[in-house]
């Protein structure tokens, strides 16, 4: 989980670095063709090409759409914000998942859940207040509707499990988006520099790896103990941003990420107990 959260913030770097250049959504379009062939591949080394055709097809497209607009607003929200600030926004995600479950899986979340729900929601107005723009920036909206993407994919996926391979599911996203993101970003594409090939090169091995590394980490770990280890993320945010950018996160930022992040492990935490009490 560490290896993936670590591939991931050098993904978003790349990511970061190149919507400066491109608009957003051309960014999120790079980032669906680039990890492509490497995900073509992997099936082919797994064997999984079988039965590719036979899956949940809204289900799929629903998924490809939430991915688009996902990346598409967090690129967006790169532009404009550190990959401090953006993590420590994009940390309510768990949240807003719990909350999602009851919507959509009817599961049931008690008061003290809710509670650490609000608290989170808290913890993000914190982070978006004191940026000096205002309150509630554009960026800062930009990567909360991108947690908000996730949060619904995440509802989907488990929706998908029952049904379709795991294997599929990431290429079935990978396509769609692809092709998607492409056709979207193709009224105002920008014609890519050749000095840009090795953020390119960056971008693809390390989605890959990192999809395969927390693939593996959720497979092979229980999920309450896994995802904690996501939090890493803001440290790595912290010094990416200081060694290529010479940015600090403010104070408002670290608080509201402690407030979101503590809230965050109560919810993991809360749920492991309460699957232990009803498998003991």
């Amino acid at each position: 989980m560490l290896l993936a959260v670590f591939m991931f913030a050098l993904m978003d770097t790349a990511m970061k670095l190149l919507s400066a250049r491109y608009p957003a959504i051309q960014v999120a379009a790079l980032r669906a063709l680039c990890s492509l062939p490497l995900v073509a591949a992997y099936l082919g080394w797994r064997g999984a090409y079988a039965g590719i055709l036979r899956i949940r097809w809204p289900m799929h497209l629903l998924r490809a759409l939430l991915g688009i607009l996902m990346l598409a607003f967090f690129a967006y929200g790169l532009q404009r914000l550190s990959l401090a600030e953006a993590y420590s926004i994009f940390f309510i995600a768990p949240a807003l998942i719990t909350a999602m479950s009851v919507l959509f899986l009817k599961e049931r979340v008690n008061l003290a859940r809710w509670i650490a729900i609000g608290v989170g929601l808290c913890g993000v107005l914190v982070v978006l207040r004191p940026s000096g723009a205002g309150f509630l920036t554009i960026g800062g909206l930009a990567v909360l509707g991108s947690a908000a993407c996730y949060a619904v994919s995440a509802i989907t996926v488990k929706f998908l499990a029952r049904t379709d391979r795991s294997e599929h599911m990431v290429f079935w996203l990978m396509l769609m988006m692809a092709i998607g993101a492409s056709a979207l970003a193709a009224p105002g594409w920008v014609g890519m520099s050749m000095a840009d090939l090795p953020l390119l090169a960056a971008l693809a091995l390390t989605g890959f790896v990192g999809q395969l590394a927390i693939t593996e980490a959720f497979s092979r770990g229980e999920a309450s103990s896994v995802a904690p280890f996501e939090y890493s993320a803001l440290a790595w945010g912290v010094g990416l941003d200081w060694l290529l950018w010479r940015a600090l996160p403010d104070g408002y930022t670290l608080l509201g990420a402690a407030i979101i992040i503590g809230s965050g492990l109560y919810l993991i935490r809360h749920e492991k107990d309460h699957a232990e009490s009803e498998h003991p």
